[in-house]
């Protein structure tokens, strides 16, 4: 997979988090639509994790081929 590749997930998993920070209700922040909002900050934030550890691990795979 390209550094490309990785760059659009990256966004597409930002924008996804903050499109769900914007149908946030600080009231109710744990109720209705809220709650499904916070989990989907919860769930970009793991994507952006797994992706960056996914790139790391495959940029050190690629040092280690070469030495």
């Amino acid at each position: 997979m390209s550094k490309t590749f990785y760059i659009v997930l990256l966004v597409i998993a930002f924008a996804l988090g903050a499109y769900n920070a914007t149908r946030l209700n600080f009231d109710n922040i744990l109720e209705g639509n809220s709650l499904i909002a916070c989990i989907g900050i919860l769930a970009s934030l793991c994507a952006l994790v797994l992706i960056m550890i996914f790139w790391t691990s495959k940029r050190i795979q690629e040092k280690v081929k070469k030495g």
